[in-house]
């Protein structure tokens, strides 16, 4: 969004409406507008026309299926079309073609297997097929075929390892290979190869590679901890930073470096402050941005930069 950061929503003790933006140019932060609603649980994706859409989220009384647009030009928040169903801890995909597909969620009573499209020319939802399985907490990455990757999740009690592919040529769903392990709340990279790493998940410290040529999976080296709501960011050297999460006990602020030419991890720099459930944005420049999270007591507010030319971060 112009090499400027927009975080919005979140949780401090509740949900907030609040939004700030960060500049790296400053390493400064200036509020901009709140949103109509507070949110946590949500989605932010960033349109072709420099507009960022959120969807869905938790009041802290109230599953949403409304959705609003932030303009940057002019700092405000405007309601856009409501999706048909309320999701929190749901997925959304920018598609090549622009428009925006959202994928299962928790609506509030149950774990759907819904899926919706939104169109920015028109600000209106439309239902598209539902997926084999339903599912929160899930990945979805949008592959260079174009085709959307969905895996993991959870779904009536059960971690699941089950993925799909979604088409939006045709709208339709197919089920492909499962992976090795489920997985809940893991990371998922598309690397410069075009292959997709997913990393962790629920007390997971096992990493696997797809392959969109063969549909197939395969293990790769583990991290060196289990990792949860932990976040994964593709540098500019193809490696592949992942930061902080949960090690199954408490929020952690280990981080990990995986090489796909190897296959194998190393150990990070340590984030100042250990942290889960936040968020890591890398920027034009290359350093990468972590923000926030809960640090096992509370949440945070801080935030520190790593810097992959030398591979140590800085608060």
């Amino acid at each position: 969004m112009n090499g400027m950061v927009l975080v919005a929503g979140g949780n401090n003790d509740h949900p907030v409406d609040s939004a700030e933006l960060y500049d790296p140019s400053t390493e400064t932060w200036t509020i901009t507008g709140s949103m109509n609603d507070t949110r946590y649980g949500h989605t932010a994706t960033v349109l072709p026309n420099g507009k960022v859409l959120v969807t869905g989220g938790f009041t802290g009384e109230v599953f949403l299926n409304s959705a609003e647009l932030y303009d940057p030009s002019t700092g405000t928040w405007t309601t856009t079309g409501s999706m048909n169903d309320a999701r929190n801890f749901h997925a959304a995909s920018l598609l090549k073609n622009g428009k925006v597909l959202v994928t299962g969620g928790f609506n509030g009573t149950i774990i759907v297997n819904t899926a919706e499209l939104y169109d920015p020319s028109t600000e209106i939802w439309t239902n598209t097929g539902n997926m084999t399985d339903a599912r929160d907490g899930h990945t979805a990455s949008v592959l260079t075929n174009g085709k959307v990757l969905v895996t993991g999740g959870f779904s009536n009690h059960v971690f699941l390892n089950t993925a799909e592919l979604y088409d939006p040529s045709t709208g339709i769903w197919r089920t492909t290979f499962n992976m090795h392990h489920p997985r809940d709340y893991p990371t998922a990279s598309i690397l410069t190869n075009g292959k997709v790493l997913l990393a962790g998940g629920y007390h997971e410290h096992s990493a696997e590679l797809y392959d969109p040529s063969t549909g197939t999976w395969t293990t790769t080296s583990k991290m060196n901890s289990e990792r949860s709501n932990h976040q994964a960011t593709l540098l500019t050297n193809g490696k592949v930073l992942v930061t902080g999460g949960s090690d199954g006990t408490t929020a952690t602020n280990s981080t990990e470096l995986y090489d796909p030419t190897t296959g194998t991890w190393e150990v990070g720099d340590s984030m100042r402050s250990p942290r889960d459930f936040h968020v890591a944005s890398i920027l034009t420049d290359g350093r990468v941005l972590v923000i926030g999270g809960f640090n096992g007591i509370h949440a945070i507010n801080s935030a520190e930069l790593y810097y992959s030319s030398i591979g140590t971060s800085t608060n």
